[in-house]
């Protein structure tokens, strides 16, 4: 359809009479350090439109929805003029005085090229810079701090950005230093060029205020936090405390206590003004969530001649209560199935600013194949439900150094419970609470630790497969998905510019991880010498506990190439490591790869490890009167047994915008692939071939592409991604190029889809569709 939009119709077919339709900007005789920047001073009705957008225009328009598409650029001699002068006056700005601009117009089957040429002229430089200071504590102030923000140098290239960017830059110097009363107009520069030579001489002019010889510096004194009504309403009667000399807490909302909100005023009696203080101020009250409205304070003078500000601080409530609903739908085949979850919160439990959030999660994963042992229905369940109590301070019984700088920190106290199931296989339950808290070390610099989080979890295996897998020797699974284990552990994770996410800029994400469990249930139990169980080992209340070591990483680097135009390269490795009284990892805490986000060919846990091939594995398969205990378990353990210690997935993504508007939202788009798989640390019997070596990394791991679009309505993203398997490692040599090789069998059937039926007794699909709201990553 876009394909059709974009290329199969008239560009012009929408114009009237003698329209011409602009087509193209060109920019001549100006330096390319320039020249990009200077295409932003064309008019913006004079600036080519986006081809799909023109043509949504022009699709819609007809039918009276004109705020769909853009409409067409059409040639105006005036606007053309007036662009003129506006990119004359741009690189005049950049030094270049001289410069003169002209523009002439090709048009060419109603279409127009419009052509701006450049005469630059000599660069005039700076030859001196001086400054003209009364004020001998300011003038002291702007020698001092000038050359850590200055943009003008001797030598260096006059630029009037510059000249409004030193402006700036010392007007929040004094801003940060008590001057209340400072504005920008104080501040000037004089100029005097030797035309001739290419030379300016400047001069900085810092004037006093009229009535004064020198300026005025202030201090905080008192300071009023009133609350108003869900409604803004300040009427009635409001509950006031006298919290101390400074704050006056008055809530008319009857809703809050003064902790934590003057906790997060950083502007504390008697210290200096400082306008640095007052962002954080209002950045903080505003991360607390509870607050609709946090404007920046106001500050009324005191009646006498002391220099001091009294603080006013306005806030309107958000609704105490909210929910939110979230999903995916995945299609594969036969197979289909959805993830979706509720969260219920409450912003302001015990007056506090603390936060409730009951959690609820059900994935379901549907076999449409009647002919499955496990007949139709319902194959894969997982359902959780949690709860957590997140406090915007540090709880703990010390007396630490008040935080939040660079945000609110968090102390969260968390509940979980979460039940998988396996049609015909396992009913595992995990109980996790958990203690975790977060600070940020800078604004883009997250540390979040749990310094306790303890687990139950207990496996139910099916009777009847129990005895399969008996029968066919698989001990491993049965000690993987049915034991019941008791273990405690510990997390780490450190997050660097998660902040940066929605921005199109340059810049490198981070998020790594470390996981550590069962060490201290280790020395007790060694030191008490309590039982070991039939395994050898060590138990405690009568149950076995898991010791661990899992870390895992996230790096992405995202490359912007403006206009919403975006590469995402990421990497995301994972290692972990059973030890002690633990011979594998707990079956939760073991990496799988497929999914939404991250190999988008594959559905969840149906890839890897390695190069394990289930046809392979569970031998020649039968028939569907006579099943071999291959087929059965190769039904009952699908899922299960496509796990690894080791994760390693990279992923390339390309985004770009599509259309401004369509239907209401901003159309996007996504090229992307994905590489990679999870494997086993050591050799094992029940996953041959499973296991990491250096030399067969390229080999064993696996490959795909797609491409998807994003409908972005502000708040949330709709995404719809088609990936296509490229590489797929079960199989060897030349035959893991299944695309290349099997391209014709894409939508349809062919020998290669009719053999993989019969050695798997189920189909394979080139094409997995994802549907999910938010970006995969």
């Amino acid at each position: 359809m876009l394909l059709f939009i974009g290329s199969g119709c008239s560009l012009t077919r929408g114009l009237k009479g003698n329209e011409t339709l602009v087509r193209k900007v060109t920019i001549k005789g100006m330096d390319k350090e320039f020249s990009e920047l200077a295409l932003n001073y064309v008019d913006k009705e004079q600036q080519p439109n986006n081809q799909v957008n023109l043509q949504l225009y022009y699709i819609f328009n007809k039918k009276g929805k004109r705020n769909i598409g853009e409409p067409p650029a059409i040639l105006d001699s005036n606007l053309v003029e007036f662009s003129r002068f506006q990119i004359e006056k741009f690189i005049q700005s950049k030094g270049y005085l001289k410069a003169k601009v002209t523009d002439s117009i090709i048009i060419k089957k109603k279409k127009a090229q419009l052509i701006f040429t450049t005469t630059q002229g000599p660069m005039f430089r700076i030859r001196k810079i001086a400054d003209s200071i009364p004020d001998r504590t300011v003038r002291d102030l702007y020698r001092k701090t000038r050359p850590v923000f200055s943009h003008i140098q001797p030598g260096g290239r006059f630029d009037t950005d510059s000249l409004a960017f030193d402006r700036d830059a010392f007007y929040q110097v004094m801003k940060r230093n008590g001057y209340y009363d400072f504005y920008r107009q104080y501040i000037n520069f004089a100029y005097d060029s030797t035309y001739n030579s290419s030379v300016i001489d400047m001069t900085l002019i810092i004037d006093n205020p009229a009535d004064r010889t020198s300026h005025p510096t202030y201090t905080i004194n008192n300071t009023l936090i009133t609350i108003a009504t869900a409604g803004g309403r300040t009427t009635g009667v409001a509950d006031t405390t006298v919290v101390d000399s400074q704050f006056t807490f008055v809530d008319y909302s009857h809703r809050f206590k003064p902790h934590p909100v003057v906790d997060y005023i950083f502007q504390t009696k008697g210290d200096l003004y400082n306008s640095n203080m007052q962002t954080i101020t209002t950045s903080r009250l505003s991360e607390l969530n509870v607050f609709r409205n946090v404007p920046n304070p106001i500050y009324i003078k005191t009646a006498d001649s002391t220099n001091r500000l009294n603080t006013v601080i306005n806030m309107i409530p958000l609704k105490q209560m909210s929910d939110r609903v979230e999903g995916e739908f995945l299609f594969n085949g036969g197979r289909y199935g959805y993830n979706i979850g509720n969260t219920f919160t409450n912003r302001n439990m015990f007056k506090q600013a603390v936060t409730l959030q009951l959690k609820v999660n059900l994935s379901n994963l549907y076999n449409n194949d009647s002919k499955s042992i496990n007949g139709k229905g319902v194959e894969n369940r997982d359902f959780k439900i949690g709860a957590s109590l997140i406090y915007p301070w540090i709880v703990t019984p010390f007396n630490l150094a008040k935080p939040g700088k660079y945000g609110v920190p968090h102390t969260t106290f968390s509940t979980n419970y979460s039940l998988y199931f396996q049609k015909g296989l396992v009913e595992r339950t995990s109980f996790v609470t958990s203690v975790t808290y977060d600070f940020l070390e800078q604004a883009n610099k997250v540390h979040s630790i749990t310094p306790i989080d303890i687990e139950f979890s207990k496996g139910t295996i099916d009777p009847v497969a129990r005895e399969q897998l008996l029968k066919a020797n698989r001990l491993s699974y049965i000690f993987l998905i049915g034991r019941t284990v008791f273990t405690t552990g510990s997390q780490y994770t450190y997050q660097v510019n998660g902040n940066q996410l929605n921005n199109y800029k340059n810049f490198t994400y981070f998020r790594g991880s470390l996981d550590v469990g069962g060490n201290m249930l280790s020395a007790v139990t060694n030191a008490v010498n309590t039982p070991k169980d039939t395994e050898g080992k060590r138990t405690l209340f009568g149950y076995s506990f898991y010791q661990y070591t899992k870390f895992e990483i996230d790096l992405r680097l995202y490359k912007s190439f403006g206009g919403e135009r975006q590469f995402i390269f990421r990497v995301n490795p994972g290692l972990g490591i059973p030890y002690g009284n633990s011979s594998q990892l707990i079956f939760e805490k073991n990496f799988y790869a497929g999914g939404a986000n991250d190999m988008r060919a594959w559905l969840p846990r149906t890839l890897g490890p390695g190069q394990f091939n289930r046809a392979i594995t569970y031998g020649a398969a039968g028939t569907d009167a006579a099943p071999t205990l291959g087929d059965t378990l190769r039904t009952r353990l699908k899922y299960i047994d496509q796990f690894g210690e080791i994760k390693l997935i990279t992923n390339a993504e390309y985004r770009f915008k599509v259309a401004n508007n369509f239907f209401g939202s901003k159309l996007k788009g996504a090229l992307f692939m994905d590489a990679g798989n999870v494997w086993r640390l050591h050799k094992q019997a029940d996953n041959p071939n499973g296991e990491f070596r250096f030399n067969n990394i390229l080999n064993s791991s696996a490959m795909d592409i797609g491409a998807g679009l994003r409908f972005d309505v502000s708040f949330f993203v709709f995404r719809l991604d088609a990936a296509f398997k490229f590489k797929d490692p079960q199989f060897n040599g030349s035959e893991q190029w299944v695309l290349i090789n099997h391209a014709n069998e894409l939508f349809h059937d062919g020998p290669f889809k009719t053999q993989f039926i019969k050695d798997n007794r189920e189909s394979y699909n080139f094409m997995q569709l994802n549907f999910g709201i938010g970006m995969p990553f």
